[in-house]
């Protein structure tokens, strides 16, 4: 048994307990402005100017880690700011209706996204890790994703925009993004480091195991919010209500604010490889939450294990392993 399946997450409770990390040090203002300033590479197509797509890199099915070895990369805690375990709450004065009522939505019988009462919370929150949450845009519309590196975004492989030639449309990701407030900017995608291509609107089981891209962003946005580790999943972490995620949903905010939620179980399925795995829950998700991650935490500090990525009738889906993983390692090593 490996070092990575014998030490397992801290429980929920475990986490509760945790106490906030003051920031040590102020944040300079001047890196956020000039973030915030620096607008996309632009290309004209048919006379008209669009932000520029990106160059895609896929990974080998036979690329693997090396025999044994545990897979995780290092996560970032930038000491000018707060580490929150529990997310600041947004505002009693900021909150608005629902913007889709499900119960009239969804008509047809059976469909379920939301088991049971729905357990996500609002949140606006500046302290590490919830600023590593944002935002995700692309020509296919809005999901979700976090930052896994100093210019690093873990997001899902069904908003990218795939095109002929190995490229891709734009994509744009906006870290802690709350009703059209941007206090880090925006980054834009230069490269898409991706396992397989899968594209929507429908998502089949083999795509289901690999719906995940590493982004490499035109800026070290990472630098101000910091950034999660990733871990590979191990199947011995089955039903054990470690996990947070995060995203934002088109029913609760109109993928307007970021919800969370916290006490999520993932189950592996038995007839994924470990290196392309698929997992099952039932935490309560919405599209505008795809690409959003599952994360825990070891010895208090954050790591991912896996992205959102569908739904059916009876149960949500995600997508990790270690060759999700693996993709980080490559994108990072190759563009730093």
């Amino acid at each position: 048994m490996s070092k990575t399946e014998t030490n397992k997450p801290m429980t929920a409770e475990e986490v509760s307990r945790l106490k906030t990390v003051k920031a040590k040090s102020a944040e300079k203002l001047t890196n956020t402005e000039k973030l915030t300033n620096q607008g996309p590479a632009m290309e004209t197509i048919d006379g008209r100017s669009f932000p520029k797509g990106m160059k895609s890199i896929g990974m080998p099915a036979n690329e693997k880690a090396a025999e044994g070895k545990v897979l995780e990369t290092d996560h970032f805690y930038p000491t000018h700011s707060d580490f929150e375990y529990q997310p600041k709450l947004e505002a009693k004065k900021d909150r608005k209706p629902k913007f889709i009522e499900r119960e009239s939505f969804l008509t047809t019988e059976g469909v379920k996204t939301i088991f049971g009462p729905d357990q996500r919370k609002v949140y606006n929150s500046t302290a590490y890790p919830w600023r590593c949450v944002g935002r995700v845009e692309s020509a296919l519309g809005s999901g979700s994703g976090v930052m896994i590196g100093p210019r690093h975004l873990l997001t899902c492989a069904h908003i990218v925009d795939w095109q002929p030639n190995n490229s891709t449309g734009w994509l744009k990701f906006t870290p802690m993004y709350y009703n059209g407030s941007a206090p880090y900017g925006s980054a834009w995608g230069t490269l898409t480091y991706y396992k397989y291509k899968v594209a929507g609107p429908t998502i089949d089981s083999t795509e289901i195991q690999y719906d995940y891209v590493v982004i490499v962003l035109d800026r070290p946005i990472g630098d101000s919010t910091g950034w999660l580790g990733a871990k590979s999943y191990s199947d011995s972490w089955d039903g054990g209500a470690y996990w947070t995620h995060a995203g934002y949903p088109g029913d609760l905010t109109g993928t307007q604010r970021p919800t969370y939620q916290t006490g999520i179980a993932l189950d592996g399925d038995f007839w994924s490889a470990d290196d392309n795995e698929s997992m099952t829950h039932k935490a309560d998700i919405w599209p505008g939450q795809s690409g959003g991650p599952f994360w825990g935490y070891w010895d208090g500090a954050p790591y991912a294990v896996a992205t959102q990525s569908a739904h059916n009738p009876s149960e949500n889906f995600a997508s990790g392993g270690s060759d999700l993983v693996n993709l980080v390692i490559k994108a990072r090593n190759e563009h730093p």
